[in-house]
């Protein structure tokens, strides 16, 4: 359960005090977070590797992540923390208004467990630059990542700024209870929905960066030797277990064959001829998950619908990147996000008819096309909804810390990355100041202002 020296008053109190609106309180909580991040960055890219196996390359982008993030907080935070001048109507006048942006108070981040680090961490850099105080409960599926993150957050900030809470399940279901200034979640859609109705209890406002089905769709005029390399790349990349990896492949019928083909031979080149050995192939997170995908993936071998990978090895929770034929949309591996490297491949006249899929289906978190005429292009976009769209590439959206990040419909609420973030932890405070030495009667009752007037001040 929640520890009993947990008391959100407490962490409320350095906003209401205004000790947290300054610039310098927020640039000295940036700077401890960069300090932790040079001191242990060894020690976070062991703990990726014992919980997820990670690669040191794919570990290392949790931090560069966070190093973009911070960079950014640090140089933009004066102009973020600028109050905006709103023009005032003639009634108003000399009045003079602006909106303010003001810290929310203590928020709840609640991290996933597929980039334990960087998704825990880079919420709060948005939340401590906006002047908010942030209770931390870390993915208990990532153990060792969540005992690095309470193990080095009070090292580097006060327990009255930043606290960690550890636990399983029904510790994030007692913390989801408390009235939080706001609740920012990163996981299934399933647990959202328990995180939003306990929210509701207290009108928390919530962010919910969830995920869903991405689609990768290829059509004429995409190089298919680098759309092979890029796909692989996407879905290898922490075992496909990244929100915004291409879930399935609306691939034209004429390129499948040759895209097939490419993409074997990537997969070759990326892990060796058995990737199952491969240093460069991350692992599936826990059993509960390893069984799932594994389930998935001999149902399609029962099929015959394997067209390349399919090697497991049960021991290790390592699955080889997979390419499997899909021909019926009730097919299992199209139910719900796979969320592991297996990659089913789907037939499609044209862009119309993969456009039309992509609408069948709740909106995604990504969209990526490869090829197409800046027209086409142009068709995705506006006939399409999702949370962000990539052309002739996959993942490296996130990597822009400027580009706000976050879904729409089930693949989520509300944003954050950059100035998005700080938005996101900040309310918008309205303010109208004005004088005691013009007061009009006019306003006041008994009204005697001619009607007349009025509608033609009015238009």
């Amino acid at each position: 359960m929640i520890p009993e020296n947990f008391l959100l008053n407490q962490l409320r109190k350095p906003v209401i005090s205004g000790l947290s609106r300054p610039k310098a309180w927020r640039r000295h909580q940036l700077q401890r977070i960069e300090a932790l991040l040079k001191e242990h960055q060894e020690d976070v890219l062991d703990a990726l590797c014992a919980d997820l196996g990670k690669p040191p390359t794919e570990a290392l982008f949790e931090l560069i992540a966070l190093s973009q993030e911070l960079k950014l907080a640090q140089r933009q935070l004066s102009h973020w923390m600028r109050p905006s001048r709103v023009p005032v109507p003639l009634a108003h006048k000399p009045g003079k208004a602006q909106v303010i942006w003001e810290p929310l108070g203590c928020v709840l981040i609640i991290g996933p467990w597929n980039y334990p680090f960087s998704l825990t961490l880079q919420p709060l850099i948005s939340a401590l630059a906006a002047g908010n105080t942030a209770v931390l409960k870390p993915s208990e599926n990532a153990p060792t990542t969540s005992e690095l993150i309470a193990k080095l957050i009070p090292q580097y900030l006060s327990k009255e700024v930043v606290q960690v809470v550890q636990g399983d399940g029904a510790v994030a279901a007692a913390l989801i209870k408390q009235p939080f200034d706001h609740i920012f979640f990163t996981g299934s859609g399933a647990i959202a929905k328990k995180v939003m109705a306990a929210a509701a209890e207290h009108l928390t406002p919530i962010t919910l960066e969830l995920g869903g089905k991405s689609p990768a769709i290829v059509i004429a005029g995409a190089d298919l030797e680098v759309t092979a390399r890029r796909l692989i790349w996407g879905k290898g990349m922490n075992a496909g277990q990244t929100c915004i990896a291409p879930d399935h492949l609306l691939v034209k019928k004429e390129l499948k064959a040759p895209l097939l083909q490419a993409m074997t031979l990537a997969i070759t080149e990326f892990y060796g001829a058995d990737p199952l050995q491969s240093p460069h192939l991350a692992r599936i997170i826990n059993d509960r998950h390893f069984q799932r995908l594994q389930h998935l993936l001999e149902h399609a071998r029962d099929q015959g619908k394997i067209l390349s990978g399919g090697q497991i090895d049960t021991y290790q929770r390592r699955i080889a990147p997979t390419l499997i034929d899909v021909d019926n949309h009730n097919d299992p591996l199209m139910a719900e996000e796979l969320f592991g490297p297996l990659l089913p491949i789907i037939s499609v006249a044209n862009l119309d008819a993969a456009l039309t899929e992509v609408r069948q289906q709740p909106k995604p978190l990504a969209l990526y096309l490869f090829g197409g005429t800046h027209a086409e292009q142009q068709k995705l976009l506006e006939t399409t909804s999702s949370g962000g769209v990539c052309f002739n590439d996959v993942v490296m959206q996130v990597g822009i810390p400027e580009l706000p990040f976050g879904g729409v419909g089930a693949s989520g609420m509300g944003s954050y990355h950059g100035k998005a973030g700080f938005e996101t932890f900040s309310h918008q405070k309205s303010v109208l100041r004005r004088p005691f030495w013009l007061d009009l009667k006019m306003r006041y009752p008994p009204y005697k202002t001619n009607l007349a007037l009025l509608k033609k001040l009015l238009g």
